[in-house]
């Protein structure tokens, strides 16, 4: 990594209101990576624990399984109001109040008392986070030109899939030493300091001059879902997000079942998730500029079915481990190039990432819920449900972003 990649100062910037958005400061890129990797992390570390933190609220591990919907869908609904909020006052004040409410109610989630009341802290917590990742990847927006835009979001997405693979990681390797309390108090303090590094290090955005009136809000994310580009690009964003959630979130306690794992274990044989787009999200995102999204976004959801399949034979551990690194790299050739094409979408930035961020974390709490409802038939069939779907909706894919070429064209 040069010292330029995470430099956007010499990077030409969009008109975003009446003026060009300024330069923006050195490290930027770096504050939002570091930003999506420790939002990422605290909202991965809960599904590797559930086994945990079922025995500490004396009920079972459906039960406390709803925690992790109970984050996700509130995350999802809230971005419908950040982004056009974020249109209007700027995306600073959003990412900046986010991180701090972000930071002090993840460290009131370890006093709760109950599951009842964790599910609650975990709900008001995604709802704050909201804010966080989905408002940064509309000012890179601002600041980038969509044919250096994928790159940028590389970045960005390699930091959440970097944050996935410590968060699952370290939530369970970590948890019998600090307790699940101890986890969330740490996330907490790191949260806090990169908020703090945010005052200096976030560009001060102007508000977006054709932002609609807010009684037309509604309309204009009517109007996004009425192109066809629109409507393909978040309808794979669907799509993707159920796959990728109902495989990953039952991921800690089909290792407990399969390979009876303790929690250090779990942690290791989850630790390569995440690290292929950690590593390579910039380079998958450079090589979209160049070469176009028609065939990697299919090819990700294809990568997606083959390792459902692959699990759902009982393969031995060790290839079991490669997977997981595998099923990652899936999530990495799709979700960033998706949403490099809604930062080109007609109309605001913010509202068109704030509908993506809705309908993700909306799949992602789908996918948790309908893979645990599959999960009465047992894992390998509920594997190859999911695996099947994906096969299937990869050739839709080769059809739908035949048109993703490099340079994208308008719908």
């Amino acid at each position: 990594m040069s010292s330029d990649d995470f430099n956007v100062a010499k990077v030409p910037t969009h008109t975003v209101g009446s003026t060009a958005l300024d330069q923006a400061p050195r490290g930027f890129l770096a504050l939002v990576t570091a930003a999506a990797f420790l939002t990422f992390a605290q909202a991965f570390m809960v599904a590797p624990i559930l086994p945990q933190l079922a025995q500490a609220f004396h009920t079972d591990s459906g039960t406390i399984g709803l925690a992790v919907p109970a984050y996700l869908v509130p995350y999802g609904v809230m971005t419908l109001l950040w982004g056009p909020l974020s249109d209007r006052i700027g995306r600073r004040p959003i990412i900046l109040g986010s991180l701090l409410t972000f930071a002090v109610l993840t460290a009131g989630t370890a006093l709760s008392g109950t599951a009842g009341m964790f599910m609650l802290m975990r709900l008001v917590t995604g709802a704050a986070a909201s804010g966080v990742v989905p408002i940064s990847l509309a000012l890179i927006g601002d600041v980038f030109p969509f044919a250096q835009r994928g790159r940028a979001l590389g970045w960005l997405f390699g930091g959440m899939a970097g944050g996935i693979a410590v968060g699952s990681t370290a939530g369970a390797v970590a948890e019998p030493f600090i307790g699940w309390e101890g986890l969330f108090l740490v996330s907490s303090a790191g949260i806090l300091m990169i908020g703090v590094l945010s005052v200096f290090l976030l560009p001060v955005s102007q508000t977006t001059r054709n932002a609609p009136p807010w009684n037309a809000v509604i309309a204009a994310y009517g109007k996004l879902l009425s192109i066809s580009r629109g409507r393909r690009t978040y309808s794979y964003v669907l799509l993707n997000a159920v796959l990728h959630s109902g495989i990953y979130t039952w991921f800690g306690l089909y290792l407990v079942q399969r390979f009876e794992l303790g929690p250090i274990g779990v942690g290791l044989a989850l630790l390569g998730y995440g690290i292929p787009g950690f590593l390579f999200g910039p380079i998958i995102g450079k090589l979209a500029d160049r070469y176009g999204r028609a065939r990697t976004i299919p090819a990700g959801v294809l990568v997606a079915g083959v390792c459902a399949f692959i699990l759902a034979i009982e393969a031995p551990l060790p290839v079991v481990v490669i997977t997981v690194a595998v099923l990652s790299l899936g999530y990495d050739m799709t979700q960033p190039l998706l949403g490099g094409i809604v930062t080109d979408l007609p109309g605001t930035v913010g509202q068109s990432v704030g509908l993506m961020a809705f309908v993700l974390f909306i799949g992602l709490g789908l996918g948790s819920l309908i893979f645990q409802g599959l999960l009465v038939m047992g894992f390998p069939l509920a594997l190859v449900v999911f695996g099947t779907a994906a096969l299937l909706g990869a050739g839709i894919g080769l059809r739908l972003f035949r048109e993703e070429q490099a340079p994208a064209t308008a719908d």
